[in-house]
């Protein structure tokens, strides 16, 4: 393929994998309606990840050995942030949850700026002013204090900070490769909900009304499909692209998760959420617009 065909199927990639995680929801609310309630859904996504994951990486255990601890912690880290934004569905309206994800670039700028101690461009702290003002005009429109109204809010905040945390430390430290790397973030993803699930729901009974065979293909399915070729398609397709581009097509996600839970689940938003919405999306914008550097002259 030339280079051109290789930048546009890079992007469709990118824009399908945003689109196709706004639809995320489905299997985990599926599955709790089957049985596998609060956590144990997303226990059963990402165990299955994980068996799907386990024999690619097993050829690969030297590297995993040699990774510096830091970098896999992070990494691990990352795969229970994705776990609490998987469990927070079953709590949470879906289009709320997604955008509080998406503050992740007002933590990871406050993050590289006061603990990395990395130099902020103006722009981002403008991201971070966008991004505060849309997180409290969305939780503040009924009227109450602009703090989160439910577990699976609290669960969606939490998740994206602890993925610019989990991100800070892969960014700085990682070197694994991308299959390897795989495994262990839905490891730590699994392990993450296998601790919660007991203290949000108890374990389920067994399942008689849809078959323990629906629930297993179910979880296969979405574990293969979101956990496994999603992140490998995105993998492969973010280092062909600008980082701009990436983060802008994959708010995709944002936009599909909201019509999809109006057109399905009935949640629609209000204005006064749309307008924060609007904010927070203008904040992920600014956050991965191409800043350019000063140049040595000028700043000598």
């Amino acid at each position: 393929m030339t280079k051109d065909q290789v930048a546009t199927l890079a992007t469709t990639i990118v824009f399908v994998t945003g689109a196709f995680w706004g639809l995320y929801w489905l299997p985990v609310r599926a599955l709790d309606q089957m049985g596998l309630t609060g956590a144990w859904g997303t226990v059963a996504i990402t165990g299955a990840a994980v068996l799907l994951w386990g024999p690619l990486a097993g050829r690969r255990w030297r590297a995993v050995l040699k990774t510096d601890r830091v970098a896999l912690v992070s990494i691990a880290l990352g795969g229970a942030a994705f776990a609490l934004y998987s469990i927070a569905f079953v709590y949470g309206r879906v289009a709320i949850i997604i955008l509080l994800y998406f503050l992740t670039p007002v933590w990871s700028t406050l993050i590289a700026r006061y603990v990395m101690g990395w130099h902020t461009p103006r722009l981002r702290v403008v991201a971070i002013a966008l991004g505060l003002a849309g997180l409290a005009v969305m939780l503040s429109a009924d009227g109450t204090a602009p703090l989160p109204r439910s577990a699976g809010e609290w669960m969606g905040l939490v998740s994206g900070l602890l993925w610019s945390v989990a991100t800070t430390g892969i960014r700085s430290r990682s070197d694994l490769g991308p299959v390897p790397a795989a495994f262990v973030f839905a490891l730590g993803a699994a392990a993450a909900a296998a601790v919660m699930a007991p203290f949000l729901e108890p374990f389920p009974p067994l399942i008689a009304n849809v078959g323990l065979g629906s629930v297993l293909g179910l979880s296969l399915f979405a574990g293969a499909v979101w956990w496994g070729l999603s992140v490998v398609g995105l993998m492969w397709a973010t280092i062909r692209l600008e980082p701009a581009r990436v983060g802008i097509l994959l708010m995709a996600e944002v936009v599909v998760g909201a019509i999809s839970a109006a057109l399905i689940a009935g949640e629609i938003l209000n204005i006064t959420e749309l307008i924060g919405g609007a904010l927070v999306i203008a904040a992920g914008i600014l956050e991965v617009w191409p800043v350019r550097r000063p140049s040595s002259s000028a700043s000598a």
